[in-house]
């Protein structure tokens, strides 16, 4: 298990309702570290993606409209294992 640390975070309250009313079962801290994993997971991505255009050019319409198609995928397979209980980090999508 990794080791964590408490911080503290502001949030706007009614963000912070609406995690707290779906993140029940697992915890606020088990949402947050998810949410935030997830979103250094898509920066990351974004970094990649502006070094691989800079090396080799931008993308082509059909390149950039796959990308999209490829997110929208991952995005609806997180959804969906989310709404079914799986939680695993280490699964492959």
């Amino acid at each position: 298990m990794a080791t964590t640390k408490k911080v503290t975070v502001t949030i706007p309250e009614d963000l912070l309702d609406e995690i707290r009313a779906e993140a029940a079962e697992r915890g606020l801290s088990a949402y947050v570290a998810e949410a935030l994993r997830f979103k250094r997971e898509r920066d990351r991505l974004r970094e990649l993606a502006d070094w691989l255009q800079e090396e080799h050019g931008p993308l082509t319409e059909e390149e950039s409209t796959a990308a999209f198609k490829e997110l929208e995928d991952l995005d609806a397979e997180h959804e969906r294992r989310r709404a079914g209980g799986t939680h695993s980090t280490g699964e492959a999508a």
